[in-house]
């Protein structure tokens, strides 16, 4: 389509999608199968989102045509597709402000490095900002980084080890399934009930990993240069058990933040942008928002979710900078068939 692509002193992009997750890649390569030229913005030093900085070695079982796929593997074909139609990533940027300029008919995207200029953005943040809940016990910020962990990088790492998780989330009992097979001890520790997939906590049932919940909690570590014990105790019947630990996964969850986004004029609900679910409109015109990040009644938090709300956001997106454009690019092998010919030259 015919775009507005250059000012005279600066770059105009026809998107900008300020979060380079699976959402955020998604929509970069569907904004660039529609021909707009796309830029990705992420403050993290490379492209995958959380999926890469916190669960790498984390297994994913509810993406389409993966029966289950690690998180980094995952990611890398996300990456090759998201920029495999043209989008320029910046990476280890954070956006800031946004501001609209009237007599030019785009946005000013403000970041830490930087400014951007943009027709449309679209939002594919996440959740934001984040950084691991931290556990309060006496000896764990003594043990952070010298057994005690937040995120893990590498399955191996604890191979002949006695591991203790906390949580009873998906993280906390993804780490005890994926953990167990290799870990000379599984042990996983949970104040409630497991709010989990149910599969994954009927296959946690069936797993080399002893259980304690519920009401159980973590009371003190121990150790001398490395961690060595984890105490836990019994809430409710004040009971003690101390377990031998190299390694002890907190998995209690994050604390988001939408940061610098939250003054730019959108509505904010629960640290999620709410959105238009039939074009995925914020109500800042021309700016989108699609994947955790987004709200609207019946919301569901998934990947297959995000993407599907990406290819909505793009093609309003379309519409947003040319009203005359078909919002329905049609068949994909056909739109991916005529960008080919047209690069192709004569």
């Amino acid at each position: 389509m015919d775009v507005i692509s250059h000012s005279a002193t600066h770059d105009v992009f026809d998107t900008t999608i300020i979060g380079g997750g699976p959402v955020g890649l998604f929509a970069a390569f569907y904004a660039g199968m529609r021909g707009l030229k796309t830029k990705i913005i992420d403050s993290l030093p490379e492209l995958g989102g959380q999926l890469i900085a916190v669960y790498p070695e984390k297994y994913i079982y509810d993406v389409a045509g993966f029966p289950k796929v690690l998180a980094k593997d995952y990611v890398r074909g996300a990456v090759e597709q998201g920029l495999s139609t043209g989008a320029v990533p910046c990476l280890e940027e954070t956006a800031q402000s946004l501001t609209w300029l009237p007599d030019h008919g785009y946005y000013r995207l403000t970041t830490d490095k930087g400014e951007h200029y943009t027709r449309t953005v679209i939002i594919c943040a996440g959740i934001g900002s984040f950084e691991p809940k931290r556990l309060d016990a006496p000896g764990i910020r003594t043990f952070e980084g010298r057994g005690v962990t937040y995120l893990v990088r590498s399955l191996e790492s604890f191979r002949d080890q006695d591991v203790v998780i906390v949580g009873g989330g998906d993280s906390a009992v993804d780490w005890a399934l994926a953990v167990a097979p290799l870990a000379r001890s599984t042990t996983l520790v949970h104040r409630s009930k497991f709010r989990a997939h149910e599969r994954s906590v009927q296959q946690l049932h069936q797993a080399p990993v002893t259980l304690y919940y519920p009401f159980w909690e973590v009371k003190e570590v121990r150790g001398n240069t490395w961690l060595e014990h984890v105490v836990i105790h019994q809430t409710r019947t004040g009971e003690e058990r101390t377990l031998p630990a190299q390694t002890l996964i907190v998995a209690i969850g994050f604390a988001a933040d939408l940061g610098p986004l939250t003054a730019w004029g959108l509505t904010i609900e629960r640290n999620s942008i709410v959105v238009d679910p039939r074009t995925m409109s914020t109500g800042l015109p021309g700016v989108f928002a699609a994947g955790d990040v987004a709200t609207y009644p019946g919301k569901f938090k998934l990947i297959a979710t995000g993407v599907a709300e990406a290819i909505t956001a793009v093609n309003h997106a379309v519409v947003f900078l040319d009203p005359a454009a078909r919002l329905d690019a049609g068949h994909s092998t056909a739109v991916m068939d005529k960008r080919e010919r047209a690069a192709t030259p004569h």
